[in-house]
């Protein structure tokens, strides 16, 4: 074999190495990427059964700390984001979707943190709620793009009004001023720093301010 020849067949082995190496890099990158879906699951079958008791804890937050070393916040994060797959998005649970996409296209929890929050808002259609998932699912957009969407679209769905923004800010006033009554009453009747007819007519007050709330 010549010096060419032998020169051509390591590049050839070369380049079926790098290849092999790109495609194990790509599935341990999913893998990576979708490991936080089988923590959740697992974590969730714990905290449901309260298998952590079995364990010698008392609380699922300290197990969480001492044996998992998650704060409870990232754990009820991750714990909630896997349950909004689970009951509403079921379908992005399975290992096809996995199968089929890029690394770079599967969700992390935050991700899917910001889609279960964007569920709920009430300022949302439902055709703005199907496109923050294609963000999500289908384009792989990050957490703080598709937060940044939705801030967007709640602006677009809010109409402003002047006169109810400023009953809103009425309404809010005499909140505040009501609770402040009701401590000065309690306070005042426990200490009995004031006359009998002053909290008396501080009750009629109280009762005509209730009346103007919604």
């Amino acid at each position: 074999m010549s010096i060419l020849d032998t020169t051509t067949v390591d590049q050839k082995e070369q380049h079926t190495s790098d290849h092999i190496l790109r495609e194990e890099v790509q599935i341990y990158a999913k893998d990576f990427k979708r490991a936080w879906v089988g923590l959740g699951q697992h974590l969730n079958a714990i905290y449901q059964d309260k298998l952590y008791r079995n364990w010698g804890y008392d609380k699922f937050e300290t197990y969480i700390v001492k044996e998992v070393g998650l704060k409870k916040p990232a754990a009820m994060k991750l714990l909630k984001s896997y349950l909004f797959l689970e009951e509403e998005e079921p379908t992005y649970l399975k290992d096809d979707f996995f199968k089929e996409r890029e690394a770079p296209k599967i969700p992390g929890v935050d991700e899917v943190n910001v889609l279960r929050l964007a569920k709920n808002r009430k300022e949302l259609y439902k055709s703005d709620y199907d496109r923050l998932k294609r963000d999500v699912f289908d384009k792989g957009h990050s957490a703080a793009a598709v937060r940044q969407s939705l801030t967007n679209l709640i602006k677009e769905r809010k109409q402003v009004d002047p006169e109810e923004e400023r009953h809103q800010r009425n309404q809010a006033a005499i909140r505040r001023l009501l609770n402040s009554l009701r401590v000065f009453k309690k306070d005042m009747a426990a200490l009995k720093l004031v006359p009998a007819q002053i909290l008396k007519e501080t009750d009629v007050i109280i009762k005509h301010l209730e009346d103007q709330l919604d």
